[in-house]
Formats: structure tokens, C-alpha cells, sequence
């Protein structure tokens, strides 16, 4: 069964740096991509950062030169550097990967930047 669980959300202050980690279990020899979605109160989710089995990167344009995608040592983890914080960068971040044609996601933290 795959689950992904993630961690490192909290509440910093702008400019502050957070780092989120992503765990994932069941099927991590099968990911083609992982990455983090993010939505905030009353938007839409958005792309955050995606990295593939081939180490390519992208990111949205709102966090670009921010934030870094990264995988961890161990097969099936990933994170989230998270620098120069913006207060518009609070909401729930979830994780994500793609097994095939299936996303799955895990189950959010919430980041907060206050201002």
C-alpha cells in the first residue's frame, strides 16, 4: 500500500527557511516523479516543484530561486528547501509522486510565514 507522509511545516518568520521532507512506502522503485503541490485559503493547488527519476527539476515560477527540490539518500524521500520566505507562501504543502499514470498524495503541512 502506498503512503507518503510528510513533515517540516510549521511557522517562520519572512525570510525565514523551512525544510519539508516527504517519506514515501509501498511501490518507491516504481516513482517516475515526486514533487510538492501547495494551496492556500480560498486558491487553487498549485505546482510547487517537481523532480523526476532523472534528476530533472522545475519549479513554479513563484518560487524559483527559493526553494530547491531534492532527493533524500534513501530511495523514496524527498524535500523541500524553502528560503527567503514570503508570507505568500503560506498553505498546506503536500507531497506528491507518480507511480504509472497514478498520482498519490500524502496528507499536508501547513507552513506559515507571518509577515
Amino acid at each position: 500500500q502506498v503512503q507518503l507522509v510528510e513533515s517540516g511545516g510549521g511557522l517562520v518568520q519572512a525570510g525565514g527557511s523551512l525544510r519539508l521532507s516527504c517519506a514515501a512506502s509501498g511501490m518507491i522503485f516504481s516513482i517516475s516523479a515526486m514533487g510538492w503541490y501547495r494551496q492556500a485559503p480560498g486558491k487553487q493547488r498549485e505546482l510547487v516543484a517537481t523532480i523526476t527519476s532523472g534528476d530533472n527539476t522545475a519549479y513554479a515560477d513563484s518560487v524559483k530561486g527559493r526553494f530547491t527540490i531534492a532527493k533524500g539518500n534513501a530511495k523514496g524521500a524527498w524535500y523541500l528547501q524553502m528560503n527567503s520566505l514570503k508570507p505568500e507562501d503560506t498553505a498546506v504543502y503536500y507531497c506528491y509522486e507518480h507511480i504509472g499514470q497514478i498520482e498519490h498524495l500524502g496528507q499536508g503541512t501547513q507552513v506559515t510565514v507571518s509577515s
